[in-house]
């Protein structure tokens, strides 16, 4: 809840605790175990930089974030903990959400030229090895090169297509393109067109300045994407997410440090972003993690265990909120220890212990001070959200995206000439000439009233006639 110019977040018996606006783009972290109240966490930020006026990006994997539209209820469960942290002004209210979903059914459509996209993450999409991700890198620069632009999945196939028939122009430059790796990439982008992937790449492309919009009432834009069925997907979910961090790193301008973020990231199942990424990636992950904060962009991580995420993010998140972990084997109350050790420790009580029996709704908070230092951990209760939890018809779904000033905007897909209609040009060109040749041979021939099959041997044996 934003009070005072700053983010409650939690409260105790004896103090409340707050994110403080101007490092709030020194990024976060919750986790905790399933059930623990990562997601109402997640939430209670979220209400509160809208609040703030800073728009918002999260996925909703579950389908119960949708609720931010609505105002929230004084349910008893919800009053019971408001009076057991002494919270008596509590207004229920809905925010500003816009809905996207990149299959286009429960929210504005999500899209970007493949070339966009570039080889690295699409690679990943298509679970490709590093010599198929290094003949997809030749496609792209030989499409450059020609002005072929890949806008979508057909262009790609064609180019493929194209340069693995002309490969023995391109070996001496760039290397072999073998056809086995061709074959590779095209059964790639088959299966991934049957997993719904062609949606996403194609135009009109969305414009990422679109997040960073605010109500008439100076309320930042929470916008959601509608999850549920790109999270079955755990592949293109991430690489999806790695895509907008990626874009939003490239296209916003430095801006050095704000009173508060233009805007707060949160990746849900973050674990699923680091799992088998490439070294390489890693690398570029870090580098963005450590230097969007420049440009004003706050990163939040949601994951089961501070583990899920690399040491090297790890260091760069300083606002943490940790819910109750479970540990039944050594390794475990191992990891136990050593995410008790992060924190700065609170000589009134056992952080590992306390960790292991933190109930529903508490957790274990360690905000940046004005200093930009980790203040002491503190156990305390989360405040609930202010607006209703769970999911919404989808009546009022459709009425929220109809009432959208996006409305009509990104909703009918452009499909103008691209690399397809180029090539498919120079194609069908090469083959009417090579007609045009062939019936000039037979008319050459026919001049001459020589079949169009004598041999070698026939037409000496005419000379010396």
């Amino acid at each position: 809840m934003y009070v005072d110019g700053k983010i409650l977040i939690g409260k105790n018996a004896k103090e409340e605790l707050y994110i403080v606006p101007d490092k709030a783009n020194r990024h976060g972290l919750i986790t905790g175990a399933s059930g623990s109240g990562k997601t109402i966490t997640l939430k209670v930020m979220a209400e509160s930089f809208s609040s703030m006026g800073v728009p918002v990006f999260l996925a909703d994997v579950k389908g119960d974030l949708a609720g931010t539209a609505m105002p929230g209820e004084a349910s008893e469960k919800v009053m019971e903990r408001l009076k057991s942290i002494g919270i008596e002004e509590f207004p229920f209210k809905g925010f500003p959400v816009v809905f996207w979903d990149v299959f286009e059914r429960d929210g504005h459509p999500i899209r970007t030229p493949l070339q966009n996209v570039g080889a690295s993450i699409l690679s990943r999409m298509l679970g490709l090895n590093d010599v198929q991700e290094g003949v997809l890198a030749i496609v792209f620069k030989i499409a450059k090169e020609n002005n072929y632009e890949i806008i979508d999945i057909k262009d790609l196939r064609l180019v493929l297509q194209y340069v693995a028939e002309n490969s023995k122009e391109y070996t001496i430059e760039y290397g072999n393109v073998a056809a086995q790796s061709v074959g590779t990439i095209q059964r790639a982008l088959l299966k991934l067109e049957e997993e719904g992937g062609d949606y996403f790449f194609g135009e009109p492309e969305i414009d990422i300045n679109d997040f960073l919009k605010t109500n008439d009432a100076g309320l930042g834009n929470i916008n959601i994407l509608h999850a549920v069925e790109l999270f079955k997907k755990p592949t293109l979910y991430a690489t999806f997410l790695l895509w907008i961090l990626n874009a939003i790193f490239e296209k916003f301008p430095e801006v050095g440090d704000l009173e508060k973020p233009k805007m707060v990231f949160f990746f849900d199942e973050a674990h699923l972003l680091f799992d088998e990424l490439p070294s390489y990636m890693l690398t570029q992950v870090v580098q963005i993690v450590k230097l969007i904060r420049s440009k004003g962009i706050g990163l939040y991580f949601i994951s089961q265990s501070p583990n899920d995420v690399p040491a090297e993010i790890l260091a760069q998140l300083g606002n943490k909120v940790q819910h109750t972990l479970r540990a039944y084997t050594p390794a475990e109350q191992k990891g136990i220890k050593a995410i008790a050790d992060s924190f700065r420790s609170n000589p009134e009580f056992n952080t590992e212990q306390e960790i292991l029996g933190l109930g529903t709704g508490e957790a274990l908070i360690s905000f940046l001070n004005e200093k930009g230092e980790p203040n002491i951990v503190e156990k305390a209760t989360i405040l609930p959200p202010q607006s209703m939890m769970g999911a919404i018809d989808d009546s009022v779904r459709l009425l929220v995206i109809s009432r959208s000033e996006f409305r009509g905007k990104y909703d009918e897909e452009v499909d103008r000439e691209s690399a397809y209609e180029i090539i498919s040009a120079e194609m069908e060109e090469k083959r009417r000439q090579e007609e045009e040749e062939e019936r000039e041979e037979v008319r050459h021939w026919e001049e001459r009233n020589w079949p169009k099959d004598t041999c070698c041997l026939s037409l000496v044996c005419l000379w010396w006639a």
